[in-house]
């Protein structure tokens, strides 16, 4: 295949501005989070395949790790099991842990996978279990309120928090040129498997490997003020203090709390990206401007 002379001009001039940021971050671990509209859109789909690919061959290391709660739910529904959320994670019995590893396991990690390899990288998909990657204890959520004579424990079953990242397994597959697709499953000590929220686990990830950027792309343009404007170049003491006033609520809460343990522990930047912008990982990385809400210790 050859370029006409416009077209090599064209990419010539894209890769003359993008140069800066490749050299930037060239060597450097970035965790991406895969979820929301990116996941179900083919054509986002790929568009995610190609970024992580590009960022492979300019020498970046990316980390993949995935949700899928559409395609969880989509399978309970199929198998008349019914769905049941508490503050918005849902509640797994046995039976619908097994659903949710299938799912996150098997067909979801894969077909990243086979995104990946089929836009030229080569990708490996394992699962928090594989290797002890990923330790894991039981969640219980504390209710409080003035309503209660004592504080609730709520039981939600195998949903778990994350105790323990294991790099070993991580470093071989980057020190082999693969990139690894993760699904947030892991075990405690007994072999017990939990299913554990996707951010949290891209959060924890990008602690221990230090990354230089942890982005979690979501189904909304970023962190929005009162006004319903995107806000970015937040400080962590800034965004402490959109959590304490309200601004940051629902569903955003713990979106931005993960974004804001990583980078208080060491992560250079965190990123809540509009998954919904093809290449918006790109756009990301290789723009001054960026995408979506960005947080740093101290700020833009």
């Amino acid at each position: 295949m050859s370029l006409s002379p416009d077209a090599a001009m064209n990419v010539a001039k894209v890769l003359t501005e993008a140069l800066p940021y490749i050299q930037r971050f060239t060597g450097k671990t970035i965790v991406v989070k895969f979820g929301g509209n990116a996941m179900v859109d083919p054509l986002l789909h790929e568009s995610f395949a190609r970024d992580i690919v590009l960022m492979k061959l300019v020498g970046m290391n990316p980390v993949v790790v995935h949700g899928g709660g559409p395609q969880i739910g989509a399978l309970l529904e199929k198998l008349s099991i019914p769905s049941e959320f508490v503050d918005g994670m849902r509640v797994t019995d046995t039976q619908t842990m097994d659903v949710v590893e299938m799912v996150l396991g098997g067909r979801v990690n894969k077909e990243i996978v086979t995104s990946i390899n089929r836009a030229g990288g080569k990708a490996i998909g394992v699962t928090g279990k594989d290797g002890g990657l990923i330790r894991a204890e039981r969640l219980q959520i504390t209710r409080q309120g003035p309503e209660l004579s004592a504080p609730e424990i709520i039981d939600i079953g195998h949903v778990g928090d994350v105790r323990q990242i294991d790099t070993e397994m991580l470093n071989v597959i980057l020190d082999s040129n693969f990139i690894p697709v993760i699904a947030p499953i892991g075990a405690d000590n007994v072999g017990n498997t939990y299913n554990i929220n996707a951010d949290l686990v891209a959060g924890k990830i990008a602690q221990v490997m230090q990354a230089e950027k942890l982005m979690l792309l979501t189904n909304v343009a970023g962190l929005m003020d009162r006004q319903q404007k995107v806000l970015t170049g937040l400080s962590t003491a800034e965004v402490d203090a959109l959590i304490a006033d309200g601004t940051v609520h629902g569903g955003m809460l713990p979106k931005i709390s993960c974004a804001l343990e990583a980078v208080k522990s060491g992560v250079g930047s965190a990123h809540i990206v509009d998954g919904r912008v093809a290449h918006a990982v790109l756009l990301e990385i290789f723009t001054d401007e960026g995408l979506g809400t960005k947080i740093t210790r101290r700020g833009a």
